[in-house]
């Protein structure tokens, strides 16, 4: 067989240095070239984390035993052969900046598993990573020297045996070393590595109300939209998506559906849930009411203050997941009561009243300001053709928490005689609770060194003096003050979830047969079709209602089919159609986690369900 020159760049030569010409084959297998390539460097290295990038069709060649010819290779062909691992800045929920060694050669998904793997944070299908808001040059100047990355490239790496069947339980998730207290190893090495981790692991200090205001802030959803243009594609590799060595990347929960939380287990997991929920907060990426907004202020000032002494250790009741966790706050009842005694005061502010009871699977959200004495519940019932909207109005706090315990239960499918029915009320009562003014703390003790300011939204900064803030937020925190840190948190998390746009992933779409855009919003059950014009829920869908979906990859185009033969199809204006792909499959696959079943993480079912024509 003839001969012919391939040429072929060594990343470890410079930028400048032209490309080292091998001879080869049609037959040479991909190991072989790259033996020749390394023989001709004259560089005594190890070699074994490196692989060889095709530059004009920008896809790796990751299989040794294949050949030239099998992989289409010819002499016009750019090689490259570079490290697979590379350093990256990665930006995490809580703002800090990480500088680490990550795959730049697997699928994105796969890179996400090797990143938790090294935090030690499990479930890394909730996680994803994306492309930061573009930032002004002189800006991006001024702040190079100011931010602070932490430096951790010396970790070690997972090995490829490791990645296989990764594992969400802690005691069983691979090769890397931990200590008793559950951290990583490599963090013990050093007092800087340690502090790395603690800084992960434990909330950091509020932050000044002057970086609260310069930072990017949402303000539509079309705003909103845009940011989720930003997110990777799982399927493709970060090289392939145009990442280079040391960019910077946010790491962000991309799924709002947290299984299976264990403060024992989930020290970083849980704190950097927190400190991203802190962040929808504050740069008010979700609505809040102001009671709302002075308790997630009390609950930041409490964990603020605990977190100098406290920390998401072992030594914490066990938990299950959250709902059980929030059990340990209940109170006990003083009387028992029929489901007709509940209906009582009860007065529908629509038709539907003989619908309620007849529908399982409905969405159930609070609508509730104490200040008013306003108790509502908003429900979903789902329709072949969409959802029904009925609202619920409670006379007092008494009926309004056995009601809303109640729908709770049958959006569940379960009756007033199931057991968690007077958890659930105790659990209302107690965020009523903490949103109740009471006239005997209008003497709150008053704290001259909480910063007011750096605990609410800009919304608030400009509408309120801080002497105006402060008795209120400790009025607040009066109710939270006995609570130990990780019931804070799991508190905060509880409140945030239940807000009523908790979860939703806004994108910008065109309908079939429709010339106006409107808005998409997917959420862990349910997608909702939102009119840009008046802000207004359409219609809403159910997952469990779904019975297939497609994307003409051709036309760009979503095509969903549902119960009862309704069809829908869209087009995406603001993001890519994988991108919304990915969310709809990637919620499916959250949905099949169960604790009954193998812990171990089915990553071929995640890329099947979200990885489109790549995943054929």
């Amino acid at each position: 067989m003839a001969s012919w020159d391939l040429s072929v760049s060594v990343e470890e030569l410079g930028v400048e240095a032209p490309p080292l010409k091998i001879s080869v084959t049609s037959d040479l297998h991909i190991g072989g070239v790259i033996l020749k390539v390394v023989e001709k460097t004259e560089i005594k290295k190890d070699w074994s984390d490196h692989a060889l990038w095709w530059e004009q069709k920008q896809q790796w060649l990751l299989k040794p035993s294949w050949t030239l010819d099998k992989c289409g290779i010819h002499a016009d062909a750019r090689l490259c052969l570079t490290p697979q691992h590379k350093p990256l800045r990665l930006v995490m929920p809580n703002l800090a900046t990480l500088r680490l060694r990550v795959c730049f050669s697997s699928p994105m998904f796969h890179t996400v598993i090797g990143i938790c793997k090294l935090l030690n944070i499990r479930h890394p299908e909730e996680l994803s990573l994306l492309w930061p808001v573009e930032e002004k040059k002189k800006k991006k100047q001024k702040d190079a020297d100011v931010n602070e990355v932490y430096d951790i490239t010396s970790a070690p790496l997972p090995t490829s045996r490791d990645m296989i069947g990764f594992s969400t339980r802690s005691e069983t998730a691979g090769s890397i070393d931990k200590l008793a207290n559950d951290m990583p190893a490599f963090f013990a090495n050093s007092p800087e590595t340690e502090a790395v981790y603690k800084m992960l692991s434990v909330s950091q200090p509020a932050p000044a109300p002057e970086t609260i205001a310069k930072m990017n802030r949402p303000t539509t959803k079309v705003d909103k939209a845009q940011i989720n243009s930003r997110w990777l594609d799982s399927s493709r590799s970060l090289l392939q998506q145009g990442v280079k060595e040391n960019d910077k990347l946010l790491f962000r929960f991309k799924y709002y559906s947290f299984h299976d939380l264990e403060p024992q287990s989930d020290a970083v997991r849980l704190t950097q849930l927190y400190e991203q929920a802190k962040w929808a907060i504050l740069l008010e990426e979700i609505d809040c009411t102001e009671e709302e907004m002075m308790l997630f202020a009390a609950l930041q000032y409490h964990i603020g203050k605990v977190s100098l002494t406290e920390q998401l250790v072992a030594t914490c009741p066990a938990m299950d997941d959250l709902d059980s966790a929030l059990q340990c706050l209940e109170v006990k009842m003083e009387e028992e009561y029929s489901a007709e005694e509940m209906l009582v005061g009860m007065r529908l502010l629509c038709t539907s009243r003989g619908r309620l009871w007849k529908h399982t699977g409905c969405e159930v959200a609070p609508d509730v300001s104490v200040a008013t004495q306003k108790f509502c519940i908003r429900l979903l019932i789902p329709e072949p053709e969409g959802m029904n909207e009925v609202y619920l109005r409670c006379d007092n706090e008494q009926q309004y928490s056995k009601w809303m315990a109640a729908c709770r239960l049958a959006s569940k499918g379960k009756t007033l005689a199931d057991a968690s029915f007077s958890t659930e009320v105790q659990s209302i009562q107690s965020f009523l609770a903490m949103q109740r003014t009471s006239s005997s703390n209008k003497a709150a003790q008053t704290d001259e060194s909480i910063n007011t300011h750096s605990l609410v939204s800009p919304r608030y900064q400009k509408k309120y003096k801080p002497k105006q803030l402060t008795p209120r937020i400790l009025e607040a925190y009066q109710n939270v003050a006995q609570l130990s840190l990780t019931d804070t948190i799991l508190k905060f998390l509880q409140i945030w979830q239940a807000l009523p746009d908790f979860g939703l992933s806004y994108f910008i779409v065109r309908f079939k047969g429709c010339r106006k855009d409107e808005v998409l919003g997917i959420a862990n059950n349910r997608l909702i079709r939102i009119d840009l014009g008046v802000d207004e829920v359409v219609k809403t869908w159910r997952y469990n209602t779904m019975k297939q979906w497609n994307v003409n990859w051709d036309i760009k185009q979503v095509a969903i089919e549902f119960n009862g033969n309704v069809n829908i199809a869209f087009g995406c204006v603001t993001a890519n159609c994988k991108i919304v792909h990915e969310y709809i499959g990637g919620y499916i696959f959250m949905s099949t986690r169960s604790r009954e079943k193998n812990n171990t993480l089915n990553e071929e079912l995640f890329h099947q369900l979200t990885g489109g024509h790549e995943a054929l």
